[in-house]
């Protein structure tokens, strides 16, 4: 089961928080305001945090900047994850992957059903890597960030937990690209 190795070092993650709405600013960002405030808890630096709107090829753009930039180690978007015509970030962060972590969905729907029951159907929250960082799809629900990050993110971007974790597994990521 899992579990805390109390005897490793705790090691911060360099996370960006990347909000995607029409309406939302920054005044009115309770889900990034949810994210960003869990992740600085944790130990972890939020390292840059934005909002764009629902529009493909600008959340794409983010995510690539994002990823090229050696101070990002994670991205977590949250919004457009639904069923409307607006909801784009699925398709936009699946232009950017190298790798679809695909569990993270299921994983996350797990989550979800004990939370709002079979509602959880219509996320299609998703997670990939590319150019060794780590991008997560969350909805734009502040419960639905709380789940994400209390529940799996939290827990897995802790170095310390057992069996295993994304921490470990960082200098590896991008080893085809020989990053140092």
């Amino acid at each position: 089961m899992s579990r805390i190795d109390d005897t490793k070092e705790f090691i911060p993650v360099r996370f960006a928080v990347l909000t995607v709405s029409d309406t939302r600013d920054p005044a009115g960002d309770r889900s990034g305001d949810t994210l960003a405030g869990r992740i600085e808890a944790a130990g972890h630096t939020l390292a840059a945090r934005g909002i764009v709107r629902d529009e493909r090829d600008q959340i794409a753009a983010r995510l690539r900047e994002w990823c090229a930039d050696p101070g990002v180690d994670a991205i977590l978007t949250t919004g457009g994850t639904g069923l409307t015509g607006r909801d784009v970030t699925v398709e936009a962060h699946r232009d950017v992957y190298e790798k679809e972590i695909e569990a993270f969905g299921t994983v996350f729907t797990i989550v979800s059903m004990q939370k709002i029951g079979t509602s959880a159907i219509q996320s299609r929250a998703c997670a990939g890597v590319a150019q060794g960082t780590y991008l997560f799809a969350l909805p734009g629900s502040p419960g639905a960030c709380k789940d994400a990050w209390d529940e799996i993110l939290r827990l897995q971007f802790d170095f310390r937990h057992r069996p295993c974790n994304f921490v470990e597994i960082f200098p590896r990521l991008d080893e085809h690209l020989r990053r140092k």
